[in-house]
């Protein structure tokens, strides 16, 4: 089972040659089927003498893949969607078959030193110093409820008689905050943003301190957004941070989308603010042009998340030997060296392309705003901020944007599935893929 044999060997060049080719032609959109569907065509696949490797890949390759959406396809302007390099993709296969740990320095050093400096690059972007550091962990639902969990550390600390912890974010926040309060045990504040959208300082003050006039419950992180999923808006992060400070509560910005813009010049000034973040998180899989999976989540003191965070057994006992673990500043221990594509794509192609490559996604979100404002049938919602379009369609109700959706995908055009904006539903476009073009947005506003 463990043989290089002549048949692995074949296996792994058609491996090899199906990604290729899935590399150098334009990625198909594609779409789901239901299960029966999917059983009709393939049946168990599972079976006691197995199918054979061939015929395993013919499977997937044939079936399987295409009922999956392609979220590399420019026209896939859905969620957060993602667009990895061709780097970054290639480099995953060497990841994949070089059966890397990247849970400690002993096992992984020159893999986890990769990662260091792809972490370093954005923790310069943001302002931190160099002493902070992190690690890259599954996506921004870790990452935030791995940062909240120092945080809440720090703050039984120094507030012993608290009764009741309690995270304080925006109504705007993404779901992995009320995620990680339920997982902790803690109750949420939510405050409302203004009339743009945004999260100020201001208002996060007053609500904190009114909070903390009810005995017992206790404010210990401040979430700010730095870029919605929704409709992509960044929170007033200078404002935010320092109420935090004047508290003592931690600072927490989640950037999953919206931090990656950092090395975008033109709107490098709106994050004015992130500087002082106690612990920040961006997805490079969302738009830093790398492969699922993978967060990077920077403490600005990564002692105190290693604090927290190591796991203690004598059979652990070897690798506590002063060495940077990235098993110490996550919840988890075991871990794929989910950042070398991304670090693999960075430095090949070089920091000034990956800035090109942003101010390009800017670009076209810039193009499809104006193009949705001259629509005789659209209405825009608001300006991007960054790179998300949203905006509603005249006289449609809700089954009229589910309609629509699901004849683009299946006359293969795009996928854009409709959400929802102070209970009316909207359409948006997400654009982090340099590949989509002007005239992709041509095509898709069209049929509208």
């Amino acid at each position: 089972m463990h043989e290089f044999t002549p048949e692995v060997e074949a296996l792994a060049n058609e491996v090899l040659a199906y990604s290729l080719e899935r590399l150098k032609s334009d990625p198909p959109l594609d779409g789901p089927l239901s299960e029966a569907e999917l059983f009709a065509q393939v049946g168990n696949t599972i079976t006691a003498k197995g199918l054979g490797g061939k015929e395993a890949l013919d499977v997937f390759t044939s079936v399987l893949a295409k009922a999956c959406i392609s979220t590399d396809h420019p026209r896939n302007l859905a969620f957060i969607p993602s667009a990895p390099s061709e780097y970054a993709n290639l480099f995953d296969l060497v990841v994949g078959a070089s059966a890397l740990y990247g849970g400690s320095w002993q096992e992984g050093a020159g893999a986890v030193f990769a990662e260091n400096q792809a972490l370093r690059w954005i923790a310069d972007l943001a302002g931190l110093p160099q002493s902070s550091g992190g690690v890259f962990v599954q996506g921004g639902t870790m990452g935030n409820l791995s940062a909240l969990v120092v945080a809440r550390a720090q703050a039984r600390k120094n507030f012993s008689d608290t009764t009741r912890w309690v995270i304080a974010c925006s109504d705007q926040a993404h779901s992995s905050i009320a995620s990680a309060a339920q997982v902790m045990d803690v109750d949420v504040l939510k405050i409302a943003v203004d009339n743009n959208g945004k999260l100020q300082g201001e208002t996060v003050a007053k609500e904190i301190d009114a909070l903390h006039r009810q005995s017992g419950r206790r404010v210990f992180a401040v979430v700010a957004t730095a870029g919605t999923t929704n409709l992509g808006i960044i929170d007033d992060l200078a404002g935010i941070g320092a109420a935090a400070k004047a508290r003592e509560i931690w600072f927490h910005v989640d950037g999953a989308y919206g931090l990656a813009a950092l090395c975008a010049l033109s709107v490098r000034s709106k994050f004015n603010g992130v500087e002082n973040a106690d612990s920040l998180i961006v997805d490079p899989h969302k738009w830093l042009f790398a492969p699922f999976d993978a967060c990077a989540l920077i403490y600005r003191s990564p002692d105190l998340a290693r604090e927290v965070h190591t796991q203690h057994a004598s059979y652990l006992d070897t690798l506590h030997d002063g060495n940077w673990n990235p098993s110490d500043y996550a919840i988890h221990l075991t871990r794929r060296t989910r950042g070398l594509p991304f670090w693999f794509s960075l430095a090949a192609h070089g920091t000034d392309a990956y800035s090109e490559a942003m101010e390009q996604s800017l670009e076209v979100a810039k193009y499809a705003a104006q193009k949705v404002s001259e629509h005789p049938n659209l209405k825009l919602l608001s300006e991007p901020e960054l790179s998300i379009v949203a905006f509603t369609r005249t006289g449609w109700a809700a089954s009229d944007y589910q309609k629509w959706s699901d004849e683009l995908l299946t006359d293969q055009v795009g996928f854009i599935p409709p959400s929802s904006h102070d209970g009316q539903p909207i359409l948006r476009f997400a654009i982090v893929n340099p590949w989509t073009k002007f005239s992709d947005i041509d095509l898709i506003l069209q049929r509208l």
